[in-house]
């Protein structure tokens, strides 16, 4: 397998990866949403609301809220050694909030929230959360755990995960009249005219939508799209909790591990 990166920055990484096959690419696709493991609120208690909304809401508002993520210091809860229903250092982290308003109403954002770690922490403080009109108070505490995308959405680190085939375009020059008609239906706008020619222009943007070939005069279509059979282009884009190339290198271990594990449970069978 061949791996190219294309783009990276904190949130997203782009990869061209060759040599691979679709259940490899799905499984690796899958994995990221389902199995790579992140940090959010899993418990609240509520000391005291008085604002409009229920107990539940808020909750489930602070539950989603993306949480910076430390996997080497922290535990999955059933994986920790405590073996404890509530937890301990090693597999939960403990966030307070105590936010009133005094002087009419107020936004209660993410920066509010106050970490026993300072390294677990929501990845913006300017994350809306709540609004307090004058009088009312928030006083909370909640914790927060590891966990995956397969048991709640909230543990999923990435917002996105996708892949598709490497495009491939050929121009027949010998039929094309260069009329620009697949340049202007083109809505990736791959293809672009120079010297009153067709070219391709960004390959990689496009998405084998066909709509030039169907937009074409000529019959066959002098423009065809296709694709390279085991090459591909696959977009991470990370929440904030954990870093891009962080997310597709344990989606790459877990993968590993659970081959290995499939390959000692086939031979156990076949003995």
């Amino acid at each position: 397998m061949k791996i190219e990166v294309l783009e990276k920055d904190e949130t997203n990484l782009s990869l061209i990866i060759r040599d691979a096959d679709v259940p490899l690419m799905n499984a690796l696709r899958r994995i990221v949403l389902a199995e790579v493991p992140s940090m959010a609120i899993d418990e609240v208690v509520m000391i005291e609301n008085s604002s409009i909304l229920q107990d539940e809401i808020i909750a489930h508002r602070l539950g989603l809220t993306p949480l910076k993520t430390d996997l080497d210091s922290y535990n999955l809860p059933e994986e920790c050694e405590c073996k404890s229903e509530f937890g301990c250092n090693l597999c939960r982290v403990t966030f307070t909030m105590d936010a009133d308003s005094t002087e009419g109403t107020r936004t209660v954002y993410s920066g509010e929230l106050v970490s026993e770690n300072p390294q677990i922490v929501p990845v913006s403080d300017k994350i809306p959360l709540i609004k307090l009109a004058k009088g009312q108070k928030l006083k909370l505490e909640a914790y927060a755990r590891l966990g995956k995308g397969q048991t709640h959405a909230k543990w999923q680190p990435v917002a996105v995960s996708a892949y598709k085939y490497y495009p491939k375009i050929d121009i027949d020059r010998a039929k094309c009249t260069d009329c620009g008609k697949c340049v202007d239906i083109c809505p990736k706008k791959v293809l672009a005219m120079k010297d009153d020619k067709v070219e391709v222009k960004n390959l990689l943007a496009c998405n084998l939508c066909m709509d030039c070939v169907g937009v074409c005069p000529q019959k066959p279509s002098a423009i065809k799209v296709e694709w390279e059979k085991n090459a591909f282009i696959m977009n991470i884009e990370s929440t904030g909790a954990l870093p891009p190339e962080r997310i597709i290198q344990e989606a790459a271990k877990i993968l590993d591990k659970q081959l290995k594990e499939f390959s000692k449970q086939l031979k156990a069978e076949v003995k």
